[in-house]
């Protein structure tokens, strides 16, 4: 018996993320008082899926196939899906960007003090540089160690920190982008089970045995 499925097709060549759920709603955080379409998502379902996504080609379109154990329910409950991902998602991307701008903002700072830190130190090593002896070659010598250790926050930020966030950012971009689909079981359910959907959302709470 062929599963039924809903959603999105997914075009040839993405690269699929699969996802095994008893109900919707465990792909969500169930603190959220947020409107379905506007909840994040469960932080277990973000990391998985976040993982798996790494894991893949860089160079492919992704898609999300989720394995739904209930029946299928209401007729436009994929899109909502598909809805509420792309807004936890895009939402990830602009958090992403705006650390990386506040890490440029921090970066230009530290460089600012550390530039002056450093012509501080030189101008005061070479002072001492002539009182001669063995003091002054040491406080010469630790002047300048000092005046370099002040650049090394400003040169970690923009040597290290600032890609990870921003592969973070385009990694997001492409989670917001995918098409998202759900396969539902090949067995009809009969009696209950066939209407456990209404206890799940994102069951209209209108809807009778539908849930806020």
């Amino acid at each position: 018996m062929t599963a039924k499925a809903a959603g999105d097709a997914i075009p040839p060549g993405c690269a699929v993320i699969e996802v095994q759920v008893a109900e919707l709603r465990q792909l969500f955080n169930s603190i959220d008082p947020s409107p379905f379409q506007e909840r994040d998502l469960d932080p277990r379902a973000e990391e998985f899926i976040v993982g798996q996504s790494r894991d893949l080609a860089t160079d492919a379109p992704l898609a999300l196939l989720v394995h739904l154990d209930r029946p299928a329910g209401r007729p436009d409950e994929a899109a909502l899906l598909r809805e509420a991902i792309h807004f936890f998602f895009t939402g990830q991307a602009d958090a992403a960007r705006r650390r990386l701008r506040k890490l440029f903002r921090d970066g230009r700072v530290s460089l600012a003090i550390g530039l002056v830190v450093l012509a501080g130190c030189i101008a005061l090593a070479e002072l001492v540089s002539g009182w001669g002896g063995g003091v002054g070659e040491i406080l010469h010598e630790s002047l300048l160690i000092g005046g370099w250790v002040a650049m090394w926050r400003p040169l970690e930020v923009f040597l290290y920190e600032w890609w990870p966030i921003w592969a973070d950012a385009l990694l997001f971009d492409r989670l917001a982008a995918m098409p998202v689909r759900i396969s539902y079981p090949a067995a009809v359910p009969v009696g209950p089970d066939a209407e456990r959907w209404r206890g799940d959302w994102p069951a209209s709470p209108l809807e009778p045995g539908g849930q806020r």
